[in-house]
């Protein structure tokens, strides 16, 4: 393979839900550029490598087997990705501290850091550096102070380029974006790198999705979207409470109010709540940020998303407690789905989790199933005590079961045979969709007692009796 072939060098470092999926998109439509993504662990990269990747998401794979080999490539050896690549990307990890100051709020930036002190060390050219990982604002400046640190002649231009992409929709989010962001300084310098990077995304988006901003605005927007995001999520959770103890339907409601052109239906949905890597991260660092910067009020108002999302679950259990006669001490839930949300196995703050851990401290039999995320679930719950199954199959998962219980939304669960499901359970056989998923009214017509999100209660017996 000539080192001519390709234009440019792209590097990546970070083979997560960011970086895989990403840099696998810029292969497909830049194949004049090679694609490097690097990560430090050897078995993420083997599995890059191999038809089983490490994360599912749909129209990967088949994006994946079409450029790797040709121009994407997954390697360990970051020094030398660093050293050969025109433009890095940087999606590494950013948790939220869980030690010292800000613990619980703010981002923990050490592996930020870490990237940026080996960029520094391994290049020997001028670069771009690209901020794909969620970080606070004004991190870019701390990057910039890294890498021009000491005596170094190498110069490094920063931009910010958040990843907007939803999960289980990742590829098509990516191929198909409602808008591309990118912060630069407003040096000629910053801007040249910004449209070295513009030149990428031109190849497959349209010129007026393409968002130009300083890069403090570009950091600072990719918080606010996801807060706004669940902001909206919980708004309609809370109004689902209130629903369920007036007999209103929250359907009805947030299709009503959805209808207002200047609210939308987008994100009107209720269910068990928000999950995944980004939303409580991303809010909770918003908080941390108002609160070092004096702004207490405007914390405590995305402070209480949080408290209305965990509430939700609470809620959640509260009523299965309540409807299955004050107990579940013993009895066996099957818990239909774990990822945080359909068409992607991922777990991470997946509303699950908490249910899941709740119901266990009550002394419940759970079995697990999920089509791609049981290996994550039993990670996710291997410390806790109680009577945990895992089982591919949500027939046999069912069967002998008190009650199911639905976490999330995957298309297969609407359409199982929900006579053999409920012959094959206890009576009396409960079902509580947590994303009013399924037709309840059928459910009780074979016979359930069907308690949805913000929804009056479907039971076969008076409620005066339990």
């Amino acid at each position: 393979m000539g080192e001519q072939k390709f234009t440019r060098k792209i590097a990546c470092i970070g083979a997560g839900y960011v970086g895989g999926p990403t840099m696998t998109v810029i292969a497909n439509f830049c194949p004049d550029y090679q694609v490097t993504v690097l990560d430090i662990s050897q078995e993420k990269i083997d599995r890059w490598n191999s038809d089983d990747l490490p994360i599912y998401e749909p129209g990967l794979k088949e994006r994946v087997l079409k450029a790797r080999g040709q121009n994407l490539f997954f390697s360990t050896d970051i020094d030398r990705g660093i050293q050969e690549a025109d433009i890095i990307f940087v999606t590494v990890n950013t948790p939220t501290k869980n030690f010292g100051e800000g613990a619980g709020k703010a981002v923990d930036l050490q592996y930020i850091e870490q990237t940026a002190r080996r960029i520094k060390e391994n290049s020997k050219s001028d670069k771009i550096v690209v901020e794909k990982s969620t970080i606070p604002v004004r991190a870019a400046e701390t990057l910039n102070n890294i890498l021009h640190s000491g005596n170094n002649s190498i110069r490094f231009e920063i931009l910010s380029n958040p990843e907007f992409m939803a999960e289980g929709t990742g590829i098509h989010d990516m191929e198909n974006p409602d808008r591309v962001l990118i912060g630069s300084m407003n040096t000629p310098s910053g801007q040249e790198a910004r449209d070295e990077l513009i030149k990428i995304y031109e190849r497959w988006v349209p010129r007026e999705k393409l968002i130009t901003t300083n890069l403090w605005s570009s950091e600072l927007s990719k918080l606010v979207s996801n807060a706004f995001l669940a902001q909206r999520i919980s708004s309609i959770n809370s109004i689902s409470g209130l629903c369920e103890v007036t007999d209103a339907d929250v359907d009805e409601v947030a299709l009503a109010v959805g209808k207002d052109t200047r609210i939308g239906p987008k994100f009107l949905r209720a269910g068990l709540g928000f999950g995944g890597s980004c939303f409580r991260k991303d809010i909770l660092n918003l908080i941390y940020l108002c609160e070092h910067f004096g702004l207490q009020p405007i914390g405590d108002f995305w402070q209480q998303v949080i408290a209305i999302n965990d509430f939700q679950m609470q809620r959640f259990v509260q009523r299965i407690l309540k409807a299955m006669f004050n107990t579940v001490v013993g009895k066996k839930i099957a818990l239909f789905g774990f990822a945080f949300k359909p068409d992607t196995g991922d777990t991470r703050d997946a509303p699950a989790i908490h249910v899941s851990k709740m119901l266990l401290k009550e002394k419940a039999r759970l079995c697990i199933t999920d089509p791609h995320a049981l290996s994550n679930a039993q990670k996710d719950l291997e410390e806790e005590e109680g009577d945990i199954t895992f089982e591919t199959d949500p027939y046999k998962a069912a069967e002998g079961a008190h009650a199911i219980a639905l976490m999330t939304e995957w298309s297969q669960y609407q359409t199982l045979d929900y006579r053999r499901i409920f012959d094959s359970m206890e009576k009396p056989a409960f079902l509580f969709d947590g994303r009013n998923h399924l037709d309840h009214q059928a459910l009780f017509d074979l016979g359930f007692n069907v308690y949805a999100i913000g929804k009056p209660d479907r039971t076969q017996f008076d409620q005066g009796s339990q």
